[in-house]
């Protein structure tokens, strides 16, 4: 994955996740830990949340990161396309040492398995856009 694309999500703490299923949809804000190798967001969500009883009957999730500006030569942001699956053991102890407070409240932990990424970053000029696919065609 371009450095540019981790560097803007590593300055950052809270994504847009969504979810669909059948004709039922939501979203949700997490804030996340993000791994790249390979690249993943893990989040802390309560299994009674409607996002996470979606995730459950259909794992596919997007969502965005960005930086919020009114200046349109500084507008960043990530869409992301990929996979809810619950965090292992590794994943967990990665962001409890993060967010040492969620101790506390022994939260559930997920992942999102990052299929694909598309970076804006006018800073770069205008439009200019990056890409990550896990999986190139």
């Amino acid at each position: 994955m371009d450095k540019r694309i981790v560097n803007f999500i590593e300055k950052h703490h809270v994504l847009s996740c969504s979810f669909s299923f059948k004709d039922r949809l939501h979203s949700a804000s997490c804030f996340y830990l993000f791994l790249d190798n390979p690249p993943r967001f893990i989040v802390a969500s309560s299994e009674d949340t409607l996002h996470v009883e979606l995730a459950k009957k259909s794992s596919a999730v997007s969502g965005t990161v960005h930086l919020e500006t009114k200046q349109i030569g500084k507008i960043q942001g990530i869409q992301y396309n990929g996979i809810w699956v619950k965090a292992n053991n590794k994943d967990r102890k990665a962001y409890l040492t993060r967010y040492p407070y969620a101790i506390a409240l022994n939260p559930k932990l997920w992942c999102i398995d990052i299929e694909y990424i598309k970076f804006t970053d006018n800073t770069l000029g205008f439009g200019k856009k990056l890409e990550f696919r896990k999986i190139q065609f």
